[in-house]
């Protein structure tokens, strides 16, 4: 069942709900409001009649005219009145009138009772007069049960039919009206095709949901089509790097073998070949690696690790590559307890991506002093990496993480351009972030956080 229907029938059920409850109860109020009036009515008979036939010895024909007069004559109205004497029953008066004996005894008692039966309705008062105590009964049948009550379910009847349509044609414009946003994303998206990533949402809403909807769609497209735009320049600078030590093997080996050579000459292509095969290598290994790090981290294995360990090991092994490398280890940023110090990762790969930012800042900064500082929070461990080299230009910064980019302050440098997206697999990998912040000719901050682990006691 389509979201809109459905939506159309809870309306309408809620809707019919109110309808009946509030009809149902303007119907039960006005019955017994009728029924206590009417009570009231036959009491006032009940004593007018009362003060007429017994107070009057005999009837006071002015009295008479009087009540005929004020006293509209009730269906089937009967007025009759029973002397009361000590240790008589009415037994067969309740009988006569088709009561039961409680009824009488209830106005003996009590002073007044009611009784009803089908639609007659019998009032009785104990009433003294110079005469002595009577029983004085009057009945008549209820005009409101016999007229008005059907006029009143009637005229509900009606009104909860006009109210359910009216009803319908409001939840069916309002459903329409609240989901004709949504057909016209639907609609819309339906246009976006991988052709067409450009496309967006127009946003015209005033609705702050619809509003907030139609513009997570559309980041959400901003990042797909980065995606896209950035799977595309990899596929071409993966096919570029990989053809180029290629294209020097083939010609290398075209030549060589264009004519007969001496021995020294088939030994110098050799190596030149071996050297681009090496090269090739390297890259190939690269590019399969960031792809695995591209994957979930769960198919990793994580131990218990302490950072500031991590990174003594990491700066032995860059000093035993890179003799002239100068690396200093700030640690006055450490915290007191050191379980903050412990994460949760993957020592190899972690090795990696912090020896790729530590080594990229000894290379870029021509040897020079780098300071690594190590901190942490209550949430976090942060390293810090800050170089004095030769900075990243600004306009270039957004494409650092794209494979094989290399800032074009970088020629003099070798380098494939694997490295930070490699090690932002990583960070990515172990839940942590990962910001570079960077100034031409006057270096480059790398910030790491990852989480602190969480280990059972």
């Amino acid at each position: 069942m389509r979201i809109q229907i459905k939506t159309t029938l809870i309306l309408l059920t809620a809707f019919l709900s109110i309808i009946l409850m509030f009809s149902g109860f303007v119907y039960l109020s006005v019955s017994n409001y009728s029924y206590e009036d009417f009570y009231k009515l036959l009491e006032i008979r009940a004593v007018t009649t009362a003060k007429v036939e017994l107070d009057q010895e005999g009837g006071s024909q002015e009295m008479i005219a009087l009540r005929n007069e004020f006293f509209e004559k009730l269906p089937q109205e009967k007025d009759r009145y029973y002397r009361i004497s000590p240790g008589e029953s009415f037994k067969n008066e309740a009988e006569e009138l088709g009561v039961p004996i409680s009824f009488f005894n209830e106005i003996v008692k009590e002073g007044k009772s009611e009784y009803t039966k089908n639609s007659m309705f019998y009032k009785g008062i104990r009433y003294k007069s110079k005469q002595g105590e009577y029983v004085v009964i009057a009945s008549a049948q209820n005009y409101f049960e016999l007229h008005h009550s059907a006029y009143l379910r009637r005229t509900l009847v009606f009104a909860i039919i006009a109210a359910f349509a009216f009803s319908a044609l409001i939840a069916l414009y309002f459903s329409r009206y609240v989901f004709r946003p949504l057909r016209k994303i639907t609609d819309r998206v339906k246009e976006i095709s991988s052709e067409n990533l450009h496309l967006r949402l127009d946003n015209n809403s005033n609705n702050d949901e619809m509003s907030d909807l139609i513009g997570t769609f559309n980041n959400m497209l901003d990042r797909i089509e980065t995606s896209f735009e950035t799977q595309n320049n990899f596929v071409s600078n993966a096919s570029h790097e990989l053809r180029t030590p290629l294209t020097a093997i083939i010609g290398e080996a075209d030549v060589t073998l264009s004519k007969i050579r001496t021995t020294d000459e088939y030994i110098e292509t050799i190596k030149v070949i071996l050297d681009e095969a090496e090269t090739l290598d390297r890259k190939t290994k690269a590019l399969l690696f960031l792809a695995q790090t591209g994957f979930n981290g769960k198919t990793q294995k994580f131990d218990k690790l302490r950072i500031d360990q991590l990174l003594w090991d990491v700066k032995e092994t860059i000093e035993k590559i890179n003799t002239n490398s100068r690396i200093h280890i700030d640690m006055s940023l450490l915290p007191e307890n050191p379980v903050k110090l412990k994460i949760k990762g993957n020592e190899q790969l972690l090795h990696l991506a912090l020896s790729n930012i530590i080594s990229n800042a000894c290379k870029y900064s021509n040897n020079n002093v780098v300071n690594v500082s190590i901190g942490a929070s209550d949430q976090n461990v942060f390293i810090i990496v800050k170089d004095h080299g030769i900075g990243i230009p600004e306009k270039e910064l957004k494409y650092i993480y794209d494979p094989f980019f290399r800032a074009s302050n970088t020629l003099k440098y070798e380098g494939y351009g694997i490295g930070l997206p490699l090690t932002r697999n990583i960070i990515r990998i172990h839940n942590g972030e990962i910001l570079v912040s960077s100034i031409v000719s006057q270096g480059t901050t790398v910030q790491i956080n990852l989480p602190v682990g969480k280990f059972e006691e």
